[in-house]
């Protein structure tokens, strides 16, 4: 057993998993020193408004992006590769790999037609509603077709990462994102300002496709040959479950974006960066423990294909168990690196008083148990928590913008924390009954 855990734990998986999230923990708090001091306060403005006005593309995904890697690990649960990256095995089931990439292609090329053009247009209106002698039509624009680079890849590296490449994809982020953070901390140094954001993502974007067609230039060849040869339906399978992500996916997108607009508006831009630094610590922690829940997807996927039930129940509890202790020992730390630097640093100041930000953490490791238990059930190509998703969403808008306007801001993560508290045991409900019907 010791074994086997310390197996688990060297993996290939884990290590750039873990590599990759260090790195973000790293850089991220770089990028946020480097910004105020390079950037003039109207600069700054347009910088982190060009960041919110892109993240208008989750329409673009809408959860198709967890979906692509969820139908590629069915497939590939049957299939293997060979030294060279082509894939191997059972012929039926590559055709059907190879005909889900030209899906996926498809479908991705048209909401990148559709989404990115409104984004960007409506981008430039909103933007242009302040007079300013800033430069920023440019980079927007430059920004804006970087976007959809960076949305082309993320639908190639979900399909990769379905494939069981769960180490090779978080190697292929890291270096992304080392280039992404290089460049935009050498055109910050240069003042290039507004153009440091938009070429970085540029050039992030371009290394990601780079690396793809270095690694896996034979697969996807492979695959590109094959579906020229086959074909297969794939909108009648997929788009009845596409539209329960896609309302899981957006609802839980606007309710953690919806607390630092709010903290702005109804307590001032003091407490709005406290709310945002203290979410983005809370969110490493969790996308850190989450490892143990990520890398095995793919596993778990495929042992749902191949009907291995017990294999599946064993990787699960021992995901979850992980990822449970690794978030609660990031937690402590946080709290005690708080204390001890106290004196030395104004990081107390920096971020939300320990009430709020126990209310904080305790909701994430809620939403960590949560997540892994709809990573299982989908994992059976099913989404069982839409009405879950929806009541929750709702709760959490309505009760966060009632405590915004009638009470203190220490109080502003109320809502987040009994939301989850509430609709826990009603996932759980749904978990253990969907495991008795589907196991």
């Amino acid at each position: 057993m010791k074994n086997k855990l310390l197996k688990t734990l060297l993996s290939y998986d884990v290590r750039h998993s873990a590599i990759n999230q260090l790195w973000r923990l790293f850089s991220g708090p770089l990028l946020l020193l480097l910004v105020p001091l390079y950037l003039s306060a109207e600069a700054q403005g347009y910088w982190y408004t060009f960041i919110s006005l892109a993240a208008l593309a989750v329409f673009a995904d809408m959860g198709f992006s967890s979906i692509l890697l969820l139908y590629s690990s069915h497939e590939f649960a049957h299939l293997k590769f060979n030294p060279d990256k082509t894939l191997t095995g059972n012929t039926q089931h590559l055709a059907r790999l190879a005909t889900l990439g030209k899906f996926a292609l498809k479908w991705s090329s048209a909401m990148a037609i559709v989404i990115f053009p409104l984004v960007l247009v409506a981008g430039y209106f909103f933007l242009n509603s302040k007079g300013s002698s800033i430069n920023w039509q440019l980079p927007w624009l430059i920004y804006g077709a970087a976007s959809v680079l960076v949305f082309l890849n993320s639908m190639l590296l979900s399909f990769i990462e379905g494939c069981d490449s769960v180490g090779d994809v978080q190697k292929i982020r890291f270096y992304i994102s080392v280039s992404t953070v290089t460049v935009t901390a050498l055109l910050l140094f240069c003042g290039e300002e507004l153009y440091a954001l938009a070429i970085a993502l540029l050039a992030g974007a371009i290394t990601g496709l780079a690396l793809i067609g270095h690694r896996y230039k034979k697969m996807l060849q492979q695959l590109c040959i094959a579906s020229r040869n086959n074909h297969h339906a794939w909108a009648p399978e997929i788009m009845p479950l596409m539209w329960r992500f896609a309302v899981s996916w957006i609802s839980g997108y606007f309710i953690l974006s919806i607390f630092t607009p709010l903290a702005f508006h109804f307590y001032g831009t003091v407490e709005a960066g406290q709310v945002g630094l203290s979410m983005a610590v809370c969110m490493a922690l969790f996308s850190i423990a989450n490892i143990w829940v990520s890398i095995n997807t793919p596993k778990m996927n495929m042992y749902v294909a191949q009907k291995d039930y017990p294999a599946l129940e064993t990787t699960f509890k021992r995901a979850l168990l992980l990822a449970t202790l690794t978030y609660i020992l990031g937690l402590a730390t946080l709290f005690i690196g708080i204390e001890l630097l106290k004196g030395y640093l104004p990081i107390a100041s920096r971020l939300l008083s320990h009430t709020a930000l126990t209310l904080v953490g305790l909701g994430w490791l809620i939403q960590l148990w949560i997540n892994s238990m709809a990573v299982y059930m989908r994992a059976h190509k099913r989404e069982p928590l839409l009405i879950a998703s929806v009541v929750q969403g709702v709760y959490v808008g309505a009760t966060t913008l009632a405590i915004s306007i009638y009470l203190p801001f220490d109080y502003l993560f109320l809502g987040f924390f009994s939301a989850l508290c509430l609709v826990m045991p009603w996932v759980y409900w749904i978990f253990k009954n969907f495991k008795r019907s589907h196991t």
